[in-house]
């Protein structure tokens, strides 16, 4: 399933920080904090310059949830909020590449980043939607 455009636009333009939960290898949730971006195919994309635990969560069991909190609060006070159920493959390098673009949005337009000469080949993680829920445009 592709993202809805609105799911797409807010991803990209709002920049949230994305609540991203693997599985452990004994089924407890592994939930961390990440950049994301979406491509045209309409997948989310996670630069990581290191193998992390989530990397290795995904390459054993594929799926993932991301959350995403909108600024925008709807009556009677719940703020917006994107979750896309999906399916994850775990893809070598990129990931300076990417990150510079990610460290512009959230960050700013002059920022550098990673903040390191020469950053290794790292990993993309490239999440295929199976579901999107929420509160938002993206669900009206």
């Amino acid at each position: 399933m592709s993202l809805p455009d609105a799911a797409r636009s807010f991803v990209i333009e709002d920049a949230p920080i994305a609540h991203v939960v693997t599985l452990n290898g004994d089924g407890s949730p592994f939930v961390t904090m990440a950049w994301v971006d979406v491509d045209e195919a309409g997948d989310l994309l996670i630069a990581t310059l290191f193998d992390q635990k989530k990397l290795r969560n995904v390459r054993r069991d594929p799926r993932v949830t991301v959350s995403f909190e909108s600024h925008v609060t709807r009556p009677p006070g719940l703020r917006e909020y994107l979750v896309v159920d999906g399916t994850a493959v775990v893809e070598e390098g990129g990931a300076p590449e990417l990150l510079r673009k990610l460290g512009r949005r959230y960050l700013g337009p002059d920022v550098d980043f990673p903040p390191m000469p020469d950053p290794p080949p790292g990993y993309i993680t490239r999440i295929t939607s199976t579901s999107a829920r929420g509160i938002g445009p993206w669900t009206d």
